[in-house]
């Protein structure tokens, strides 16, 4: 059977191809893709193009319904809502790469399973202890699902640092303490004093320089960064006599820093609706869209932005 599928292209942007599906192998089910996020990582494909170092796969952030089941797999049957896939319409996947999701009312857009198992290895990283202080730097969707998940986890203070006004007045929505702008013209005096607050824990989501050197700036005497975002590319700069002498620890928690499997949590905090996607997603396109869609997003065109899903 022939489906649809994204393809980025060299230099820049993206079109659709048709891929031929076979029937699943051994240990494989069929997985009929219903929607797929777009990753930051998407973003930057998108625009850097298919033939940069650091190019993403076309998706994989999706949520399906079983349509087949190869020789030898259990557990699993025929219209079961599971996580996996990205934005190929129909694909075949191992099981081990493939989560039940439990009976549930949120739609498909909402059930983005992915990245909040990174906030989960995120969250992991912190090693957050009772009355601890922790800041935020960056609350873009993945700072604000860290957000949701740490509100509850007895920190004395959960500050959310970011440039965009609409994204903090969210951050306090979901959990955040207090939240400020860091373009601001009274920030400088801000930030003074969040160098006396002694933080235990900056997380920087910012995956931008400027979000480094923010946390280098405010995080305590023997604290802890925490590099959830990814600065994509090959240089960073960092003041190696600040590291030392506040003796920060550094920690990065992307995917491959995982200390245990964090889908089961991530969707066990989503059933509870501790990590809830339904004030984040603010998009929603179909498949044929996504070139235009992508176009307007990393243009600046698109407005409001936060995260985008795919409807296949």
């Amino acid at each position: 059977m022939k489906v649809q599928s994204v393809r980025y292209t060299p230099g820049g942007g993206s079109d659709l191809v048709d891929i031929e599906v076979g029937e699943p192998g051994r240990g494989e089910v069929q997985i009929e893709v219903a929607a797929c996020g777009i990753c930051s990582w998407d973003l930057a494909t998108f625009k850097a193009g298919s033939d940069s170092k650091y190019a993403a796969p076309p998706g994989h952030e999706g949520v399906g319904y079983v349509t087949k089941i190869g020789e030898g797999v259990r557990g699993f049957e025929i219209g079961d809502r599971v996580a996996g896939g990205g934005f190929q319409q129909v694909r075949n996947m191992h099981v081990r790469s493939v989560y039940k999701i439990p009976d549930s009312n949120l739609e498909d857009h909402h059930w983005v399973v992915e990245p909040a198992s990174c906030v989960v290895t995120g969250i992991d990283h912190c090693n957050l202890k009772a009355g601890e202080r922790l800041a935020m730097v960056g609350c873009g969707f993945m700072g604000l699902m860290m957000i949701q998940g740490l509100k509850g986890m007895g920190a004395d203070q959960l500050v959310a640092l970011d440039v965009d006004q609409s994204r903090l007045d969210l951050a306090l929505e979901q959990g955040a303490t207090e939240a400020w702008n860091v373009t601001d013209d009274g920030f400088e005096d801000v930030l003074a004093d969040l160098r006396t607050r002694n933080f235990d824990v900056v997380v920087d989501t910012t995956g931008a320089q400027p979000g480094l050197d923010l946390a280098t700036d405010i995080v305590k005497r023997g604290g802890k960064i925490n590099l959830f975002g990814w600065l994509k590319g090959e240089v960073a700069t960092f003041n190696p006599s600040t590291w030392h002498g506040k003796g920060i620890t550094i920690v990065n928690s992307s995917p491959s820093a995982a200390i245990r499997d964090p889908f089961p949590p991530a969707i066990r905090l989503m059933e509870k609706g501790i990590i809830d996607l339904k004030p984040l997603v603010t998009h929603v396109v179909p498949l044929e869209e996504y070139a235009s869609f992508m176009q307007g997003v990393t243009s600046g065109e698109v407005g409001g932005y936060i995260k985008g899903v795919v409807r296949l």
